[in-house]
């Protein structure tokens, strides 16, 4: 497994479709989240809000998306269409990544942390 220090350095490692979905996807979580932090952590592109936020990352066939097990939970319906596991969502690489939707589910771990803050 690669080490990578930066999310630059992680997204430079794939081929240039693949950047430029990465960076789609960086752009929307740093447009909705400006104060988090990015990082590296358990080898992904994470952002960080008093914790993990979430983390992302790229394969041969989809785009991983992990917003821990509440935040699948929380858009179970609108993800019906992707495969799911309990933390865990892929989008096919070929097809177009829903940003709006990864908005939507980054909004809601937002507030989920924001409360357990509380």
């Amino acid at each position: 497994m690669n080490k990578y220090k930066t999310i630059d350095d992680y997204i430079s490692s794939f081929p240039i479709s693949t950047q430029k979905i990465l960076e789609s996807i960086r752009k929307a979580l740093k447009e909705e989240v400006p104060e988090a932090t990015e990082a590296i952590s358990y080898g992904m592109p994470t952002f960080k809000l008093n914790g993990n936020l979430v983390h992302f990352a790229a394969y041969k066939h989809h785009i991983g998306f992990y917003p821990t097990p509440s935040g699948v939970e929380a858009f179970k319906k609108d993800l019906e269409k992707y495969k799911t596991s309990k933390g865990a969502i892929q989008f096919p690489i070929d097809q177009p990544i829903p940003l709006e939707l990864f908005k939507r589910i980054v909004r809601y771990r937002v507030k989920e942390l924001k409360k357990k803050q509380n």
